[in-house]
């Protein structure tokens, strides 16, 4: 045993006394930061691209240089950027893969090092000024020969890494002075085609549209982005078809995911802690069903609703509802990075064109799965990136509501939908049953998002921006309906109430809300959106007697309105950053005041002679109704509504 043990020892002290071995690859690495490689050995560089490529110590080298460094090896680095390019061209793939990875690492280990070096300085580094526009044509035009060639998938996806990884080098794209030479040589059509091809989609659908979306944003006002041009022409059916059924899958991927860990929590350990102990722990709920968010994918969807008018009928096409299971991922060779640290969802199942048409099996389409995504992304903004998540979604909605085509598909009866909204863990109200949602006109499902929004982020860090767009959505939804003269079937009331308590939080938080936000300008809105109500009502209310129900319900809490006056009031009254805006308020509330000073009076006499402590709501309605006819509302005329309407739109 002791015998064993000594032969162990001195093999230990034998295998450590010897130094460690090097990889060829690493050696030729050390040649390229000491001086020139081919003195030693003139096929170096055809050679080097034969090696497997070590991306971490590549990139650890670039990053460790110093500023002396840097000046004595720049034409190496130069040298090998100029090498990287024309293998490219190689037939021998294993050439092209390497060298694709060699330039993704040159572009982060570079920028890495010299993240505070101006543009022009880091092109000089990495491919010589005088160079730069030549080898950068040259590496545009053989990624793009690559993309749109018969080659091997894997190539094509690694040619879509490395243009992420060249896109996504800096923290602001639009400080990435290489992407200069990218609008130059565009690559736009190499995208399309991937798109519109139901094969190379599935594949690379998730990476170019990411990279679309990206290019779209470089110097986006600074200068004229030709990506931004050519996208917001494209009319090309397939394509736009393409580009949405991969933000579709990628959505509805993350809608999937969300469930599944819903249903975890509610059949777990956790679920019966809860029901023991009360909702003291629904906030470590909403943490552990918490989903990382796809703002790439977000942000291009808003790019294609905001750019392309074309593409606002691929949100409404339907097709079956199903689940979308996990397929195998296409094996690839190692991807030097992921971008923006979001993960590229499984194949996409939705291409297949052979899809079961069951009568009985629910529709869908890209809208209703974005509203569904919404849903769980807005119920938790208290974190910034949440909340950046929620303001993007409620920009692409803001963007949807303003498009006549989209407003008449949001109204058209004819095209009901059942859309199971995500609602957020109160404690004053029992969870929805799916079930029980009905089949209706999807805008109806719009406005069941903003109700929810606002009625579950009244809290100390208010989100202000948030709300107000929230509350401009509902805006342009009922000057559309007023427009058209379409009546739709909803719980209005749910609306009106909602509204209401904003504007009683708003009150109730004045000296904290005002040292941050400009209140006057959320009360303003949803005044004028009662406005609205009561001014044009009779054009887009379902019947006459939800005018009842509307009465009924500024009446009930006219206490609210009252308050809001005296406050606005005395804001108004007194010199201070805050004096317009509220006094835009003191005139808006003319209408609501009127009604509440007409009808009180009544109501108070009706209980008064009938010794009636408090009324029910049919017996307030009824006096409503019986007295309405003869109220004069010194209502705001049509012209001043609307123009101050449009200019807080």
């Amino acid at each position: 045993m002791a015998q064993t043990e000594k032969k162990a020892g001195l093999l230990r002290r034998t295998s450590s006394s010897k130094k460690p071995l090097k990889e060829k690859v690493l050696l030729m690495y050390e040649d390229i930061f000491t001086e020139d490689p081919t003195k030693s050995n003139p096929r170096f560089w055809d050679e080097l691209f034969l090696m497997k490529v070590n991306l971490e110590h590549l990139e650890g080298k670039l990053e460790a240089l110093d500023g002396d460094e840097v000046v004595k090896i720049r034409d190496n680095i130069n040298s090998l950027f100029h090498h990287c390019v024309q293998a490219l061209a190689e037939e021998h793939q294993i050439k092209v893969v390497n060298a694709l990875q060699t330039l993704c690492a040159l572009f982060r280990g570079v920028h890495q090092k010299n993240k505070s070096a101006t543009g022009f300085d880091i092109i000089n580094m990495l491919m010589g000024f005088d160079k730069a526009e030549l080898r950068m044509k040259e590496l545009m035009e053989s990624l793009d020969s690559l993309l749109c060639g018969d080659g091997s998938e894997s190539l094509k996806s690694l040619c879509l890494k490395l243009l992420l990884c060249l896109v996504t080098v800096t923290d602001n794209i639009s400080q990435n002075t290489i992407l200069e030479y990218v609008m130059i040589n565009s690559i736009f059509e190499a995208i399309l085609q991937i798109l519109s091809d139901v094969s190379s989609r599935a594949r690379h659908g998730y990476d170019a549209v990411v990279l679309l979306a990206l290019l779209v944003n470089y110097r986006k006002y600074e200068s004229v982005n030709p990506y931004i041009v050519k996208l917001s022409i494209v009319d090309d059916e397939p394509t736009l078809d393409g580009m949405g059924r991969v933000i579709h899958h990628a959505l509805a991927e993350y809608n999937r995911q969300y469930k599944e860990k819903e249903e975890e929590n509610q059949g777990g350990f956790f679920s019966t802690l809860t029901s023991m102990v009360g909702s003291m722990f629904i906030a470590d709920a909403d943490e552990k069903l918490s989903v990382q968010t796809n703002e790439a994918i977000l942000l291009a969807l808003y790019e294609a609703v905001h750019l392309n008018r074309n593409f606002i009928t691929v949100l409404a096409q339907s097709h079956p509802e199903i689940d979308i299971a996990t397929a195998p991922a296409v094996p690839i060779p190692a991807s030097p990075t992921t971008p923006l640290g979001t993960t590229p969802p499984s194949l996409d199942m939705m291409n297949n064109p052979e899809l079961p048409l069951d009568p009985n099996l629910q529709t869908s389409n890209l809208l209703i799965t974005f509203l569904k995504y919404s849903s769980i992304v807005m119920q938790d903004t208290k974190d910034e990136h949440r909340l950046n998540s929620a303001r993007l979604c409620l920009i692409i909605l803001t963007c949807i509501a303003e498009d006549q085509y989209a407003d008449a598909f949001l109204h058209d009866d004819n095209m009901n939908f059942r859309v199971n909204l995500h609602r957020m863990p109160m404690r004053h109200r029992k969870k929805a049953v799916d079930k029980s949602i009905p089949s209706r006109p999807l805008v109806c499902a719009v406005l069941d998002l903003m109700v929810e929004f606002i009625v579950t982020h009244m809290m100390k860090e208010f989100p202000m921006d948030l709300y107000v767009r929230c509350v401009q959505i509902i805006h342009k939804l009922i000057c559309y309906q007023k427009k058209c003269r379409v009546r739709i079937h909803y719980t209005w009331r749910e609306l009106w109430s909602a509204l209401i308590n904003l504007l009683k939080f708003l009150l109730s938080n004045e000296t904290s809300l005002l040292s941050k936000h400009n209140i006057f300008q959320l009360a303003l809105q949803v005044v004028n959106l009662f406005n609205m109500f009561i001014t044009y009502g009779d054009t887009f209310l379902p019947t006459p007697s939800s005018y009842d129900e509307l009465y009924y319900e500024i009446i009930r809490m006219h206490q609210v309105f009252d308050n809001l006056y005296c406050m606005v009031l005395r804001v108004s009254a007194n010199a201070g950053p805050w004096k317009e805006p509220a006094s835009k308020v003191t005139q808006a509330l003319v209408n609501a005041r009127a009604i509440i000073n007409h009808f009180n009076p009544k109501i108070e006499s009706y209980a008064t002679v009938n010794h009636i402590s408090q009324l029910s709501e049919d017996q307030v309605r009824s006096i409503s109704l019986n007295v309405r006819k003869n109220v004069s509302l010194s209502t705001m005329s049509q012209d001043v509504l609307l123009k101050e309407f449009s200019s807080i739109s």
